[in-house]
């Protein structure tokens, strides 16, 4: 992957925690998703794009829809076979401090989709 599908990619993959239209933001789900994949964090684990679409519906509600954040790149996005590294931070979309910063590691299918995404992230508080 070179960096102009890199780029492409981390935009793709931004686009779809943001997108307020649900049949889109599905579609977008559909497309960098592969049907088996899993979504790993501390505190969960999904698998299979039955789970995996809700969860990425619940997780815009709640952060996007009805609190107002945006996330963002707070780094450098790396990539080397089939990983790839994505530090972000969430933050206001009106302004205002960083309320939580992320690392997600993806593990890429051959055509790209993701086969499995481990998410790190660290509320900020103060």
């Amino acid at each position: 992957m070179d960096q102009a599908q890199l780029d492409r990619f981390i935009a793709r993959y931004l686009g779809m925690w943001h997108e307020g239209d649900t049949p889109r933001r599905h579609e977008m789900v559909l497309g960098l998703w592969a049907e088996d994949a899993e979504n790993i964090t501390r505190r969960f684990v999904v698998r299979g794009l039955a789970e995996i679409l809700p969860r990425v519906d619940r997780a815009h509600q709640e952060w996007v829809a009805s609190k107002g954040f945006m996330f963002r790149p707070s780094g450098s996005a790396d990539t080397h076979n089939n990983l790839v590294k994505f530090p972000w931070e969430m933050l206001p979309r009106s302004g205002g401090p960083v309320q939580a910063r992320g690392l997600d590691v993806f593990v890429l299918q051959e055509d790209g989709r993701i086969r499995s995404l481990y998410q790190f992230s660290e509320p900020l508080h103060g």
